[in-house]
């Protein structure tokens, strides 16, 4: 986010008018202005107005522990749990308050009986926390893991048919899927791989992680048997906040991580306690909500979604990739920039991309690498500006050159 004041711009269209029209919402968030903050999609921006929710709410608690903790909390508990079900068009009976997406998965993957010889299915655009989750569920229960290769520019009838043609009957019990992918920004046809995972006997398990808030999600209609996403990238709630979804067959099998006071209660009570948490974000997430529906939630998906692409096209012309070479969704807020060869191939590469673009020119960016190859990932949010990605965009060139390895670009 630039200090500097927006003048109207020939390149307005290109996302639609509504950067002058909001000129004010930057003052929704109290992000540095100094910083150019173009990562929504890792850790969110949470808005001054729900900030101050949650702190009357921890006022509150402060001012009496024991009424806090012990006098109605699992009942506001419930209802905050009704409220955010019912943004994401999901059963409220199955839906639980988790901290974050990683915690649902962990919580599913516990739910899932598997043994010696069954196969986990997952493609190879997954989050890595939640792959080592993964190879902690096969390493506890004898399963394997089938990793299926999705190109970037795979159309969703081949995302579906890749996906598909590799169930083995018998064996393949368990599939993780991504809503949109975290180090690629693909949006996956995820009510398609559903279903054909299902006439196929596979369990399903969605990492909606950026989903909440990005797209007009229902859950139920997706009819996963797990689903879990954050609502504190997206969904303008306070970190951290998230929701772990479960279809009717599969909720008795669902153990808290840690059991409380609750655990006789099931699912999803026995799931959301824990004694002296700090409830507060979850309590104060239909704020967040409430504000989201307040900016037109259709319009600020497509204000983003816009955002974003023109930011990848803006950097991705700096950089000399052509057009053709850039791959996106028209409805994600996050698009990707692949970086020229030599650059943030490793996690090491990545650390000093990163911290060099922070460093030297006070930008926020997400950098990944995928197969072997770095990738800068933009977000675009009600906050961003179109000069934003262009000072991104002019800074890069010489930093690349800078930080490329022996035998890279000149």
């Amino acid at each position: 986010m630039t200090g500097s004041s927006h003048q109207q711009d020939p390149r307005a269209h290109t996302i639609q008018g509504t950067q002058v029209a909001w000129e004010t919402a930057r003052e929704l968030f109290s992000l540095d202005p100094a910083v150019t903050y173009l990562n929504h999609g890792s850790f969110g921006a949470v808005p001054i107005p729900v900030q101050r929710a949650q702190q009357r709410l921890r006022d509150e608690m402060e001012a009496n522990p024991m009424a806090f903790f012990t006098r109605g909390i699992v009942e506001r508990l419930a209802h905050t749990r009704r409220h955010i079900a019912a943004f994401l068009g999901a059963d409220p009976d199955g839906t639980a308050l988790i901290p974050n997406a990683t915690a649902g998965a962990q919580l599913a993957f516990n739910a899932v009986d598997l043994h010696p010889g069954d196969e986990v299915l997952l493609t190879d655009h997954g989050y890595g926390a939640v792959r080592f989750a993964v190879d902690r569920l096969c390493a506890r229960t004898g399963a394997t893991v089938s990793e299926v290769a999705v190109p970037l520019r795979a159309t969703d009838d081949e995302i579906v048919e890749s996906l598909a043609t590799a169930v083995r009957p018998g064996r393949t019990r368990f599939a993780l899927v991504d809503h949109i992918t975290s180090p690629t920004a693909k949006l996956f046809p995820i009510a398609r791989i559903i279903a054909a995972l299902h006439e196929r006997g596979v369990a399903v398990a969605v990492d909606g992680a950026h989903a909440p808030g990005m797209l007009p999600v229902e859950v139920a209609a997706l009819g996963a048997d797990f689903w879990f996403g954050n609502l504190h990238k997206w969904a303008f709630a306070p970190r951290p906040t998230a929701v772990l979804v479960v279809a009717p067959e599969y909720r008795s099998r669902v153990d808290p991580l840690v059991v409380s006071w609750e655990n006789d209660a099931g699912f999803p009570a026995a799931v959301e306690y824990g004694g002296t948490l700090d409830y507060t974000a979850w309590l104060a997430a239909p704020t967040g909500i409430h504000l989201l529906r307040t900016l037109d939630p259709a319009r600020l998906r497509r204000n983003n979604a816009d955002l974003a692409a023109y930011g990848q096209r803006t950097i991705a012309g700096t950089l000399g990739v052509a057009r053709t070479d850039l791959i996106g969704s028209d409805a994600v807020s996050m698009r990707i920039i692949p970086l020229p060869p030599g650059v943030a191939e490793d996690l090491a590469g990545v650390l000093t991309l990163r911290s060099r673009i922070a460093a030297d020119f006070s930008i926020e960016v997400a950098v990944s690498v995928w197969h072997n190859r770095g990738y800068l990932r933009v977000s675009g949010q009600i906050y961003n500006r179109p000069e934003d990605y262009d000072q991104l965009a002019a800074a890069l060139p010489g930093l690349l050159r800078d930080v490329a390895r022996p035998g890279g670009p000149a």
